[in-house]
Order: C-alpha cells, then sequence, then structure tokens
C-alpha cells in the first residue's frame, strides 16, 4: 500500500541563504528559528522512500539534520548552483545505495559535466566518486517513481526555463519569474501549491509577494506556501500575519502532509 505524502522543507532561502554572510540586516541577526533559511530544497517521502528536489550547497547540513538515511532519487529545477551545488554530498548515499537517480532537463546535465567532470568521468574514474543515473526529463515529461505519478510544469527564471513538479496534487516550483496559462492550466486547484517570492520589492528572475500572490489566486490551491524567501522580505512572524489566510511562509523543518 502506498502511503501518503510527508513534504519536508529542507531549505528556504535564497542563494546567499539567511542570515547573509557580513550582513548587519535585522533579520540576519533575528533569533527566531524561522528566520534562519538554508538554501531552497524540498523532500517527499512515502513508505520508506525519500525523494529530493534541488541539491544545493546546504545538502549535506539538511540531511543530517533530518536524519535521512536514504535518498531514491534527486529532481532538479534547474543548474544554478544553490540548486545543484551539493551534488558530491550524495557519496554516503552513494557507497550504501548505488548508483542514485538524477532527473532533469538536458541542459542541465550538460552544466553539470562541465562543473563536475570527475563524476561524470567514464575511464579512470576516482574511486571515491559517486556515479549517477541521469534520466532526462522535460516540460512535457510524465514518469512514475515508486507508485507515484510525477507531472513536470515548465516556468521561467528570466529567460532560462525552469522545472517544476506535481506529484499528488503536490506542486513545487521555485525561482519562476513567469509562466504560461497553459503551464498554469496543468496545476490549477491543486491542494498545495509552493512558489517562490523573495521580497516585496520587484526582481527581475524572481516572483516579489505581490506576484507570487496574483499567481496564487490563479491557480487556486487549497494552500499555498512561500519559499525562497530573502531577508529582505522581513521578519517571518511579521509577515505570516499579513497573509491570506490561506498562504504562508514556508520555514526550514517544516513538515506537510498530503
Amino acid at each position: 500500500m502506498i502511503s501518503p505524502l510527508t513534504i519536508t522543507f529542507l531549505g528556504t532561502g535564497t542563494s546567499q541563504g539567511v542570515p547573509v554572510i557580513g550582513s548587519d540586516h535585522p533579520v540576519c541577526k533575528s533569533d527566531n528559528f524561522k528566520d534562519k533559511r538554508l538554501r531552497v530544497s524540498v523532500m517527499l517521502s512515502w513508505n520508506e522512500f525519500n525523494y529530493v528536489i534541488d541539491c544545493g550547497p546546504d545538502f549535506r547540513q539538511q540531511m543530517l539534520r533530518e536524519n535521512v538515511q536514504n535518498v531514491n532519487g534527486i529532481l532538479l529545477t534547474h543548474e544554478h548552483s544553490d540548486h545543484t551545488a551539493g551534488i558530491d554530498d550524495i557519496r554516503p548515499y552513494y557507497f550504501k545505495q548505488g548508483n542514485i537517480p538524477f532527473y532533469a532537463e538536458k541542459r542541465v546535465f550538460d552544466s553539470l559535466h562541465k562543473r563536475f567532470g570527475y563524476i561524470f568521468e567514464i575511464e579512470n574514474k576516482y574511486p571515491g566518486a559517486p556515479t549517477l543515473d541521469e534520466i532526462i526529463i522535460d516540460k512535457d515529461s510524465k514518469f512514475e517513481v515508486e507508485g507515484k505519478k510525477v507531472t513536470t510544469v515548465e516556468a521561467h527564471h528570466n529567460n532560462l526555463p525552469v522545472l517544476g513538479f506535481m506529484i499528488d496534487g503536490f506542486v513545487y516550483l521555485t525561482d519562476v519569474k513567469t509562466i504560461s496559462d497553459s503551464e498554469i492550466e496543468k496545476i490549477k486547484d491543486c491542494k498545495i501549491l509552493v512558489v517562490n517570492a523573495l521580497r516585496e520589492h520587484p526582481h527581475p528572475s524572481h516572483f516579489s509577494l505581490s506576484e507570487a500572490l496574483e499567481f496564487i489566486e490563479k491557480v487556486n490551491p487549497s494552500t499555498a506556501y512561500l519559499t525562497h524567501i530573502s531577508h529582505l522580505m522581513g521578519f517571518h512572524d511579521e509577515v505570516e500575519e499579513k497573509l491570506p489566510n490561506h498562504v504562508h511562509l514556508a520555514y526550514d523543518g517544516l513538515k506537510l502532509k498530503l
């Protein structure tokens, strides 16, 4: 029997994380754990399976914090470092389980081959390097993992295409600035929507808070959570009070059931 999803927010911060190194901003000095944000990532769990969306530079810390004993696959939204720089830290899982399946667009794998050449080396590969199973997907993909159906959703991060994922009425989108009406139709009336909201002021490649709220209204989910949050958004508790009743700020370590 396939169990319901457990969703764990591994990280909810921007590419710099919160606090930002060397920053004197009040949010960066906050004592509230909800204002401390690792790089953005989420884990989906059911039965004994764990699938992680994005593998950023805080991957090791996130896996230790959540005491994750196995990772059955990793889904990548796009190639930027805050979403991929933790790939080498899959080694303990590789040593324990064997090859780790990675799902990404071909363009993303091409980038990883350049940046992590030693991982993808075929001849004379360093014996301590992990091995990935490269599973190429695109904006029209529909596939199954451990009995769960996954549908991809395409958005744009400025001009860069990024993938989101829908599984069991849960939709995860990050680094979105624009998204077509046809892609919105795929996810309308979902149960839980997670989407990026960087700050209140506009940004060239991310939704602002008002843009995210407008997008949420179009999708009409039962509940929505905002992620990829900058320190410039403000204090978690103060922002949360201003949001519509069905919209919340996600925070690191938050767990949801679906």
